[in-house]
């Protein structure tokens, strides 16, 4: 999609200039990807204020560059960084959220090096709101998880231990057509539901266990991020409680998502349910984040978040309720933001199962 690339370029070279600097060198492999097309572990790009581009990488991913980045001038050299801001003048703005102290004291001790300004999280500004083309991926991705959890659920029994599902999840979504799982994959029962990023363990499933899943399938770099909790066997009047108790919560929160919301006001909308229930200490995480090339990326929703929502925005939302020593809840969707309302990419039910 090399006219994609070449129009996001475009609005890089925009901030660049209004940054009143001739060039920005792009070394956060995430957003050379973002603005070439190539996936690599060694790349950097020179984007200067005219839109003009330099690729370097080196020779692992010469071909890979040819193939994908045919309209770039690119550079073969292990010292991708280096090179490219060698070819800089003036003022050169980077990544100094990226760049070490080390690496940049390196680039400027360089003769007729350019004066070095920071650019600032210019390129994750501009990843927030997505393509078609990225919401389309996206949309793949959480239809490989949704499938997945279809393909799992029977699994899920006593006896069975958490690790053994996690690794489940993980093979469904690959045969499925899933990369890989987008992050490492999260299973929790019983009391271990208490803990929201619980490491899947060799804890056996019981009978009346809540157990949370969350997961997700990556496809063509792009993550889905999907949770859901069930109950084995039977649901306590107190599971079913504060399991009705997120999903009203996680429903206000769906309900504020829309282009020019705060942040922090969709993380309340979803908060104060929880709050007015009596549970307001049990809900210690933000409410979502943002999607696509990384499974955390901008905008972040919480009560300390600032910044707003724009149309075309993928994000989660994803309320819990975890009672210490019992278990824990948590609902969560990948969405895009829309005018007329959220639109769910992750597709599986909420109502509560009882397997």
């Amino acid at each position: 999609m090399p006219e994609i690339h070449e129009a996001r370029r475009a609005r890089l070279a925009t901030l660049v200039a209004a940054r009143g600097a001739e060039a920005a060198l792009i070394t956060r492999l995430v957003n050379v990807r973002y603005l070439t097309g190539l996936a690599s572990s060694n790349a950097a790009l020179l984007v200067r204020a005219d839109g003009s581009a330099v690729l370097a990488t080196d020779g692992r991913y010469a071909g890979t560059a040819a193939r994908v980045c045919p309209d770039l001038e690119c550079v073969i050299d292990r010292a991708a960084a280096g090179v490219l801001a060698g070819r800089a003048r003036g003022r050169l703005a980077f990544e100094a959220h990226d760049v070490t102290v080390e690496a940049r004291d390196a680039l400027a001790a360089e003769p007729d090096a350019p004066e070095l300004v920071p650019l600032g999280r210019a390129v994750e500004e501009l990843r927030m709101v997505k393509d078609e083309e990225e919401i389309v991926l996206l949309a793949e991705a959480c239809a490989i998880t949704d499938r997945a959890f279809d393909a799992v659920l029977p699994a899920l029994r006593p006896g069975v231990t958490e690790r053994e599902i996690a690794i489940a999840l993980d093979r469904a979504m690959v045969d499925l057509g899933a990369d890989r799982p987008a992050f490492a994959t999260i299973v929790a029962s019983g009391p271990n539901g208490a803990i929201p990023h619980h490491v899947p363990s060799g804890r056996a499933i019981e009978r009346g266990d809540l157990v949370t899943m969350d997961f997700g399938a990556l496809r063509d770099g792009y993550h889905a991020d999907m949770t859901r909790t069930v109950a084995v066997g039977e649901a306590g009047a107190w599971e079913r409680e504060i399991y009705e108790l997120v999903a009203a919560a996680q429903a206000a929160g769906l309900t504020a998502a829309r282009p020019e919301a705060v942040t922090k006001e969709v993380d309340a909308a979803s908060r104060g349910v929880i709050q007015e229930a009596g549970h307001g200490e049990d809900f210690p995480h933000g409410l979502g984040h943002g999607v696509g090339l990384e499974i955390h990326e901008a905008p972040l929703m919480g009560y300390d978040k600032t910044g707003k929502l724009m149309d075309r925005v993928p994000i989660t939302v994803e309320p819990g309720v975890y009672v210490a020593g019992r278990g824990g809840v948590r609902i969560e969707d990948t969405l895009v933001v829309r005018a007329d309302g959220p639109e769910l990419l992750t597709k599986t039910t909420k109502d509560l199962l009882v397997i």
